[in-house]
């Protein structure tokens, strides 16, 4: 059985900004709460207040292990601009190659 410590997740979140996306990303990864990440331009369509619209924004696809999740999601809502952040949290398998990497970027190994 695998220790919840030793699971990687994929944590998805978007911003309305490229700016917001890379300072939100350079934050987790400064704290050692993610090892890393991707950004990329999207264009969203929602419900909100009652009014379906659609706008550009920035996805974030951070890397880390499921333990930093909740560390994670607090960190975002501190410092991100909407009042209802986009943090989904996603199980994922890496090689064990990729994984200690991930764990020596978090201080783990």
């Amino acid at each position: 059985m695998v220790h919840s410590a030793e699971k990687i997740i994929l944590i998805y979140i978007t911003a309305p900004t490229e700016s917001e996306a890379r300072r939100l990303l350079k934050a987790l990864i400064k704290k050692r709460i993610v090892a890393c990440g991707n950004i990329s331009e999207i264009e969203s369509i929602y419900r909100w207040k009652g009014k379906i619209t659609n706008s550009g924004e920035w996805a974030i696809i951070a890397k880390t292990l499921d333990p930093n999740f909740e560390k994670a999601k607090k960190e975002i809502e501190k410092i991100h601009s909407y009042e209802i952040p986009c943090i989904i949290k996603i199980p994922a398998v890496a090689d064990e190659k990729y994984l200690n990497w991930i764990k020596e970027e978090l201080k783990l190994s």
